[in-house]
């Protein structure tokens, strides 16, 4: 059964997902889905965040079997609804072999609550996607969390965004290791991690003030914390070991010879 959630989180982004799946449909790509990614799924857009749109799209046959190299990644951005819009695509070889290569992010867009088109190719890829999240996962959580606390010690001030970044990408992390379920809304994490504070910090990015309730050394002491509860996690973690790379190139060839020209 297709996905109808075009009115999922509509409160909390006020986006009309029917508005840019008009949008994206009038990009020069074979698209098999949209989902919307970025801080509108984790909880704490602000009115005039960006809205990062991301997917993938099938190449004709003939551009990847011959002897040029297709372009497999197209990035269009623009200004739709009054909102600065960024949409990348991969096409879907290069996007399978990112799927079982432990990536997080291409976790994430497959299982977005944000659809834009593409619902029915997620109803079959979803399943699949489902057999590739590996405890391996945590080198992916762990290594954006790096990143992310290097920002957070160069910035002066820090900023609210910053600092729920940090936080979301552990929560997601953890919650993946213990169930094998991808959830990205901050909100939701924060209950289940015990973080009665996002919603202020919420607030204060929303609202573009950088002022906490607790100082910003607390905050990384928190943030150390969670680090090792994700590593305590992975050492636990009962996921598989390997991502069911079988299944994935299945559909690979699948979609490949379903899209030779006649």
């Amino acid at each position: 059964m297709a996905i109808e959630n075009d009115d999922l989180h509509a409160d909390a982004t006020k986006l009309e997902l029917s508005d840019w799946r008009e949008w994206a449909n009038n990009l020069e790509i074979d698209s098999l889905f949209v989902t919307i990614s970025g801080a509108h799924i984790h909880g704490f857009a602000s009115p005039d965040s960006d809205v990062d749109l991301r997917g993938a799209h099938r190449l004709p046959l003939e551009s990847v079997i011959g002897l040029g190299k297709p372009r497999e990644t197209v990035d269009f951005d623009g200004v739709h609804q009054g909102l600065e819009v960024d949409l990348v695509s991969h096409d879907i070889g290069k996007y399978l072999k990112l799927l079982v290569k432990n990536n997080g992010y291409i976790l994430e867009q497959v299982f977005s609550p944000m659809i834009v088109s593409g619902h029915e190719f997620l109803d079959e890829l979803r399943p699949l996607a489902k057999n590739c999240i590996t405890k391996n996962h945590f080198y992916h959580y762990r290594g954006f969390f790096a990143t992310q606390k290097k920002l957070i010690l160069k910035q002066q001030p820090v900023t609210a965004k910053a600092v729920l970044y940090a936080y979301r990408v552990l929560c997601t992390g953890i919650h993946l290791l213990r169930t094998g379920e991808v959830i990205t809304d901050l909100n939701q994490l924060s209950d289940e991690m015990g973080l009665s504070f996002v919603g202020e910090l919420i607030a204060a990015k929303v609202t573009e003030k950088v002022a906490f309730r607790f100082d910003i050394k607390e905050h990384l002491a928190k943030l150390d914390d969670l680090e090792r509860k994700l590593e305590s996690e992975f050492e636990a973690s009962l996921l598989r070991e390997k991502p069911d790379s079988k299944a994935a190139s299945e559909l690979l060839v699948r979609i490949r010879l379903a899209n030779r020209s006649p």
